[in-house]
């Protein structure tokens, strides 16, 4: 199944991952960060390697978000981009926003493309 997505995030993704991030970075590290991400260009990564880098757990389609943007694809409904953050102090990927929308997309294709901002 192909999946649509946006050309870029959306606004409220921005909030989304600043708050994710100031779980483990302190809120300058955090927002400086972000603000990196809205001035980033858009990138493509394969799914499955996204998810080798940030060594997250898959999660399943009994989950109500990634089933919810499962019956968003199924819809051809476009998903928001992926905001990614390298942790060089952990040696690792933080899925800072679209964890679920990568979940329910890897259900469908390990190989697909996901569009994202990278920092």
């Amino acid at each position: 199944m192909k999946v649509k997505w946006l050309d870029q995030p959306q606004k409220h993704d921005y909030p989304a991952a600043k708050s994710y991030l100031s779980l483990t970075l302190d809120e300058a590290t955090a927002e400086a960060a972000v603000r990196e991400m809205e001035r980033a260009e858009m990138r493509a990564f394969a799914a499955k390697d996204i998810f080798r880098a940030s060594g997250l757990p898959l999660l399943g389609p009994t989950d109500s978000h990634v089933d919810s943007d499962r019956v968003r694809i199924i819809r051809k409904e476009s998903l928001s981009p992926v905001l990614l953050y390298r942790d060089d102090r952990r040696g690792r990927l933080v899925i800072a926003d679209g964890y679920h929308r990568m979940c329910a997309v890897y259900t469908f294709d390990e190989d697909a493309m996901i569009p994202c901002k990278i920092v």
